[in-house]
């Protein structure tokens, strides 16, 4: 099935986009993410810094040294609210502990938008502009059980997630993955509780390659026989495959991810990944500034996507091995969109 870039990237960005203001000076406006390493957040600096030079908005970024380090964006939100920034951008390493800076930096009058990673509750940031990541694992799940077929029945799996924390974005793609595969989750908000023989367990990667090669040492070493890896994101997956190659084991395991970004892409041709889940950080990232120079000029706020509690994104499923009923696009179209 051939995906549009309006059914991409849906028809509340492209309204956005066309009501934005053509300016903002003397409008400050602050991106905090989890890191500024992980590729995913570098585009969605760049995302963000390209469409603030555009609109002449003056752009303040800040990063946690490491996924998870929340005091870091404690931090960073006061010195936003401190420098009179009109609106921050935010992906929060610990979406329930963030809460009340949130809440002080909206009490001053500050427009916080929640990028990427919703907090809990979602409604503690004025607006969420992320990827339905739910929709992302159920995509990786859907197509990994369709193509191991009557094999999923008695499919090893090792869950590859992010922090022991569980940020609503961890929760949400390992949920939608295993909802995907057609188990049972237990309790929807949380990993971890399932039942199921299948799942040989849960170990945490910090969204990194080498915490994906050591969890994915732990659980080989728990059951040698694992042929299902989901992953929190594509440099976990890379850690993850190397820990395979180094006992022989990665031509027979099947590894499914989310990120959708340019090397996780060409992971997904050359054989490595299976299947991606594309998210647009740079769309995220742009639409946010462009939401921040709407509300300075006058209040607006933006609205969620009909039907749901945050403004989606879009997200698409990149493979070269397509299978009935699950809609995906290829590697080649996935290098023309990664990460826009």
């Amino acid at each position: 099935m051939k995906l549009s870039t309006k059914a991409l990237l849906g028809s509340a960005a492209l309204a956005l986009i066309s009501a934005v203001p053509s300016f903002a000076q003397d409008v400050t406006a602050c991106l905090i993410t989890k890191t500024d390493t992980n590729p995913f957040f570098v585009k969605m600096k760049e995302g963000a810094t390209a469409k603030a030079g555009e609109l002449g908005i003056n752009l303040k970024t800040y990063a946690g040294k490491i996924d998870g380090d929340h005091e870091s964006q404690v931090a960073a939100i006061e010195a936003c609210v401190a420098d009179g920034a009109k609106g921050i951008l935010l992906t929060a390493s610990d979406t329930k502990a963030i809460v009340d800076s949130v809440k002080a930096a909206r009490d001053a009058g500050v427009l916080v938008i929640a990028l990427d990673t919703p907090l809990d509750p979602i409604d503690a940031a004025d607006a969420t502009f992320a990827t339905d990541n739910f929709a992302a694992g159920l995509l990786i799940g859907q197509w990994a059980k369709a193509t191991m077929g009557d094999a999923a029945a008695n499919a090893k799996i090792a869950m590859l997630d992010l922090a022991i924390s569980q940020p609503s974005v961890d929760v949400l793609r390992d949920q939608g993955f295993l909802t995907g595969f057609g188990i049972d989750t237990k309790d929807i908000n949380k990993w971890g509780d399932e039942e199921d023989a299948r799942i040989i367990g849960n170990e945490v990667t910090a969204g990194n390659e080498e915490g994906g090669l050591k969890a994915m040492e732990t659980l080989l070493a728990k059951d040698p026989e694992i042929n299902v890896v989901y992953t929190i994101n594509e440099p976990s997956a890379a850690g993850a495959y190397e820990a395979l190659k180094a006992v022989g084991r990665e031509k027979d395991v099947l590894i499914v991810s989310v990120d959708g970004g340019c090397p996780g892409v060409q992971n997904v041709k050359d054989g490595v990944i299976g299947a991606t889940s594309q998210q647009y950080p740079l769309l995220m990232a742009s639409l946010g500034i462009e939401a921040i120079a709407a509300f300075a000029k006058d209040g607006t706020k933006p609205a969620p996507t009909e039907g749901k509690a945050f403004f989606d994104t879009g997200v698409a499923l990149i493979t070269d091995k397509p299978v009935e009923g699950v809609p995906s696009i290829d590697t080649a179209k996935g290098m023309e969109l990664c990460w826009g």
